[in-house]
């Protein structure tokens, strides 16, 4: 646990005088609190954990109150992962199928693509607030979802970016590790840096290795920019699992139904039990809070 006293957070630099753009961040906590609430197992903790900590960076890249949503849509058994995230380091994931396994691929790795699948599509869908929204969705290209994120930003974004994601999980399915990078190269780059930045991601070791080495995230972007990267960081913020959902949230979407459709739930069921699928937190409507919801929607008929 050394890493974990010192908590989750991502950071925001520079590379090569300006001419690139990069996130870095360690989600070790975050990704095992998810790991927690929704008890996944070994690979899907691992393609849920590198999904949420590319939401997580792709969060930072925009500003105040903005947020998105990213949709991970395979062919594969753990079925769509959905993930929220927003500026200020706030996530939460949740994937349709916790509980999926299989033996180890040809590497010895968690053979993430075969849970996710190799055909679907990623899509993204950024809120930026005053009912401002921008979508974007690119097909899955490999299921391994770093380079799945590397193909959306070049295609859907035209932003030529590398991104690198790793989790480790312990024997016991615990999170032992988690983190990734994005590396984006800003109009006006010279080609001799993209070079260079190619010929050193080549040689470089995985994310998750440099996070289970105690790496911090900005010691992750000098390794992965090199010593001519010349990295600035322009700021720093922590990361964590954090759900919006409420009562009064359900509440709202239960009065969405209308009268008849909550009256019916007070003759079958009397009260009912609300699940969010992103936390697993549970909220009981009782049959007074349920008879509350239809005379409130009375009441706005008679205004």
């Amino acid at each position: 646990m050394r890493n974990g006293n010192m908590g989750d957070y991502l950071v925001r630099a520079l590379g090569y005088n300006g001419q690139v753009r990069a996130f870095a961040a360690r989600t070790t906590e975050t990704v095992a609190e998810a790991q927690r609430r929704h008890n996944t197992w070994p690979i899907v903790s691992a393609a849920l954990g590198r999904s949420m900590t590319a939401a997580t960076m792709m969060g930072a890249m925009l500003k105040g109150d903005d947020k998105l949503t990213v949709k991970i849509e395979g062919n594969g058994p753990i079925g769509p992962m959905i993930i929220d995230a927003d500026a200020k380091g706030d996530v939460r994931g949740y994937v349709t199928n916790p509980h999926v396994h299989f033996d180890l691929n040809e590497q010895g790795k968690l053979d993430v693509r075969r849970a996710v699948g190799t055909e679907g599509f990623l899509t993204i869908v950024k809120d930026l607030g005053m009912r401002d929204m921008f979508s974007g969705q690119t097909p899955i290209v490999s299921g391994e979802i770093a380079e799945d994120f590397t193909y959306y930003f070049a295609t859907s974004e035209q932003v030529p970016s590398s991104v690198g994601l790793g989790v480790l999980v312990n024997p016991d399915n615990t999170v032992l590790a988690a983190g990734g990078f994005i590396l984006q190269i800003m109009p006006g780059c010279e080609e001799e840096t993209i070079d260079s930045i190619e010929k050193h991601l080549a040689t470089i070791e995985p994310v998750s290795k440099m996070i289970e080495k105690g790496m911090t995230p900005e010691q992750i972007l000098e390794a992965v920019l090199g010593e001519e990267g010349n990295v600035q960081v322009l700021s720093k913020i922590p990361v964590q699992f954090q759900c919006q959902c409420s009562k009064e949230r359900f509440g709202a979407a239960i009065l969405g139904l209308g009268v008849k459709e909550i009256q019916e739930m007070i003759d079958e069921q009397g009260g009912i039990e609300t699940q969010c699928h992103f936390c697993l937190e549970t909220y009981d409507f009782s049959e007074a809070d349920l008879q509350g919801l239809i005379d409130e929607i009375n009441s706005q008929k008679h205004e």
